[in-house]
């Protein structure tokens, strides 16, 4: 194992051997000198993940992230003899589980890193780990943190002033993050998403091993996670789709489409509720509305209409981000030709009377999704997603994860490899004796057959 230098360790945090493997070969080739199954691929393809990363990198580094939290000297055992050179265990497992583990490792010649994942008490755990014959610590801020803006960062130094063994650092590190690891003392950067996400792995890791060598890190607009103040960059990066897939397909508004096609509206939400063709509250909102905000209107999907061209020419003097309407419009020419992000139920000629009944600023429920003021509006081409106000954060953060999850996917099918090969969807059908496991199916009466 290499001892000199900065390391760089890649992470294959997938659930398909394969894909890991075709990942873990471009990372290698990048400079990625170590290679670790990541707990997720280990869960899903056992230590068949390791046997086939010690075949195909005879001389690299294998890590078997298994996070052991007991059975300490069997967890290692079977690792070791698959072929792992480092085996990870919680900092969170009880001294004696350590103990059992440096022992294994002893014998079965491998070494011991200790996780400090979730450890309340970070440095005193390091130093501890350290006594009990740790080869490595590890300070690692978990993915579901990263998605509210928490990284390793603030404590590396520390750490690394507490013991003289090895430090590795994990948690969302990229070619601008990594080489400030390295100088604040780590030995082993960790890098998972930064790489196996990227299109090209090869180029990812190259970048980042200059940055680490050099210690100037590299820009790079990916891989890194925001807060606040991101919020609606991030949100222009994804998609609806995107955001559908980070919410687990929660937080659509159904049936709501756009006028014109490419435009795309973001923003916190302003609600209102008007009665069919009333169209004073909406008009109201306007002037109400902050800039950049997306008014939601709600006419339970029906007519006439309570929007027009010019009460969408009002939100462009007002520098609204765009409106969208359970009910009708009308004007749709003229309102598609200002290229303002308008989205609605339908469309018709025929308008209301301003008759000043709804209300502004109320919480609306438009099928099984509930909208309030603030809740974050990004509506495209496929339809309306309704973002909590008080979980953007992070779920923005999560559908970056998937825009760049996708990309990686996207470069491999323009390789020539098809989205089920990729997916390995045969191996994950849930097949039983009747060919559906975990499925009723059911008769025109709603009786199970």
């Amino acid at each position: 194992m290499a001892s000199e230098g900065p390391v760089l360790q890649v992470a294959l945090d997938f659930i398909n051997l394969q894909q890991a493997l075709r990942a873990a070969e471009e990372a290698a080739e990048g400079g990625a000198t170590w290679i670790e199954a990541g707990t997720p691929l280990i869960k899903s393809e056992g230590m068949e993940a390791v046997r086939a990363l010690r075949a195909h990198f005879p001389d690299n580094t294998v890590i078997a992230d298994l996070k052991i939290m007991d059975a300490g000297r069997t967890e290692v055992e079977i690792a070791s003899k698959a072929g792992a050179d480092i085996v990870t265990v919680l900092g969170a497992a009880s001294d004696e589980t350590i103990a059992e583990c440096v022992e294994a490792g002893e014998n079965y010649d491998a070494q011991v890193q200790v996780d400090l994942i979730g450890c309340p008490e970070p440095i005193e755990r390091a130093r501890r780990a350290e006594e009990l014959g740790a080869s490595i610590v590890g300070i690692h801020t978990a993915i579901d943190e990263q998605m509210v803006g928490a990284g390793p960062m603030e404590i590396i130094e520390a750490v690394r002033e507490a013991v003289q063994c090895r430090l590795a650092v994990a948690g969302g590190l990229n070619s601008e993050t990594a080489p400030r690891a390295v100088a604040a003392g780590a030995d082993i950067v960790i890098i998972g998403g930064a790489i196996i996400k990227a299109p090209d792995a090869t180029e990812a890791a190259r970048r980042i091993m200059q940055a680490i060598s050099t210690g100037e890190a590299v820009e790079t607009e990916l891989f890194k996670r925001g807060g606040e103040e991101q919020l609606r960059e991030i949100f222009a990066r994804c998609s609806a789709a995107n955001i559908s897939d980070a919410m687990h397909r929660r937080g659509l508004v159904p049936g709501i489409f756009p006028v014109k096609p490419g435009l795309k509206a973001i923003g916190p939400a302003l609600t209102v509720w008007t009665y069919p063709g009333d169209w004073a509250k909406p008009v109201e909102a306007i002037d109400q509305a902050a800039e950049g905000a997306v008014l939601v209107i709600d006419v339970r999907g029906e007519t006439p209409a309570v929007w027009g061209e010019e009460a969408t020419k009002s939100c462009i003097s007002r520098k609204l981000g765009g409106v969208v309407i359970n009910g009708a419009l009308r004007d749709s020419r003229e309102i598609a030709e200002l290229d303002f992000p308008a989205f609605s139920t339908a469309r018709t000629p025929s308008a209301g009377e301003p008759k000043g009944m709804g209300m502004i600023g109320v919480p609306l429920k438009i099928g099984e999704t509930t909208i309030r003021s603030g809740d974050w509006i990004i509506a495209d081409d496929d339809g309306v997603i309704v973002v909590p106000g008080d979980r953007a954060v992070a779920i923005a953060n999560r559908a970056q994860s998937v825009y760049e999850r996708e990309r990686r996917e996207k470069g491999e099918i323009e390789a020539g490899r098809t989205l089920g090969e990729i997916a390995e969807l045969k191996r994950w059908e849930q097949q039983g004796e009747d060919g559906l496991r975990g499925f009723e199916t059911h008769g025109p009466e709603g009786e199970s057959s």
